[in-house]
């Protein structure tokens, strides 16, 4: 008489190689959804990193016109450099001279390509003299923008934000 053998468990060779393809194929397929959700992640920290900073910098404005800040004859109202948002300027209001505080940290621009950069230099800096359309540094910061060359999924550059 012959002897049954068992039935073999577990998978073929073409069963697996076949399960391979497909999560290839899936994985391929996720590969640019994922960097996609990495952009948009990046441009909505940028977002709110503009956001943080222009309000700062209106804040700024409006304590030169309420008169908590010293006042020069040439003097925009807007600070002579991004760190004095963080740093602060004496309250003239103030009888024991505090400090107003604009910012408790500057935001670095998420996009920024030397992560050895102090945040400062991460952005680029329009003046308050500078023309809209061709945004160049000067004697104090009415804006800033990013540095970065890319467009946005917008398709707007992002030194336009």
């Amino acid at each position: 008489m012959s002897e049954r053998r068992p039935a073999e468990r577990g998978f073929t060779l073409v069963e697996l190689v076949m399960t391979v393809a497909i999560v290839g194929v899936l994985a391929s397929a996720a590969m640019p959804l994922a960097s996609l959700v990495v952009q948009r992640s990046k441009e909505q920290e940028l977002r709110q990193s503009l956001l943080q900073i222009r309000e700062a910098l209106d804040a700024h404005r409006w304590a030169f016109d309420q008169g908590r800040i010293p006042r020069g004859v040439t003097d925009s109202g807007f600070p002579k450099s991004l760190l004095d948002l963080t740093e602060g300027v004496v309250d003239q209001t103030s009888s024991d001279k505090k400090r107003i505080v604009f910012l408790r940290r500057l935001p670095r621009d998420p996009l920024s390509l030397d992560p050895s950069a102090p945040a400062e230099e991460t952005w680029g800096l329009r003046s308050y003299e500078s023309p809209p359309d061709d945004p160049s540094p000067g004697n104090d910061v009415f804006d800033v923008y990013s540095l970065h060359e890319g467009v946005g999924l917008n398709g707007i550059p992002y030194s336009k934000w």
